[in-house]
């Protein structure tokens, strides 16, 4: 399926999708273009709040703050997920039951990928209300969606593995 559909169908049901995916034969490239295009997004999401940022306090430049927020979401960001996607396969590991790393990587990154509309949409109203408590709200709606998505793909990639090795 394309990955909007993808997208769509995992507000319904993301554990069917992370299965889908893994069925599939989901290799680490793909995993790791989930992972920069949710990245990507999230930079993008930020753009109108930092416009508005830069407007009301020209002493820093829009460039600057964008600058700054490209090298934090571009480059550190996916440092920080890969080492939470390393975290989390260790607690699976000594709580559950060993998960393969690119699982668990495809849980996290499709999760927030997954999460990205709802970024953008929260970051245009950041620009349009500035800090607001309906903005603080429906961040914590995306926060809540994210955790919601990445428990059930993380519930699924523990399932797939038990599955594996009953069949082995």
């Amino acid at each position: 399926m394309s990955l909007v559909s993808n997208l769509l169908r995992t507000y319904r049901g993301p554990g069917t999708v992370i299965a889908d995916l893994d069925r599939q034969g989901i290799r680490e490239p793909q995993v790791l273009f989930f992972g920069l295009l949710a990245c990507g997004l999230v930079f993008v999401a930020q753009w109108p709040g930092l416009s508005r940022a830069a407007a009301l306090d020209p002493s820093v430049t829009l460039e600057q703050r964008m600058g700054g927020a490209l090298f934090a979401v571009m480059f550190i960001l996916p440092l920080l997920l890969y080492a939470l996607a390393g975290l989390i396969q260790l607690v699976l590991r000594l709580v559950v039951v060993p998960v393969a790393g690119l699982r668990v990587r495809l849980a996290l990154f499709w999760a927030l990928l997954s999460v990205t509309p709802l970024m953008l949409l929260q970051g245009g109203l950041g620009g349009f209300l500035g800090v607001n408590p309906v903005v603080t709200l429906f961040g914590f709606v995306v926060a809540v969606s994210f955790l919601y998505i990445l428990g059930a793909g993380l519930g699924t990639v523990v399932r797939l593995t038990r599955d594996d090795g009953a069949a082995q």
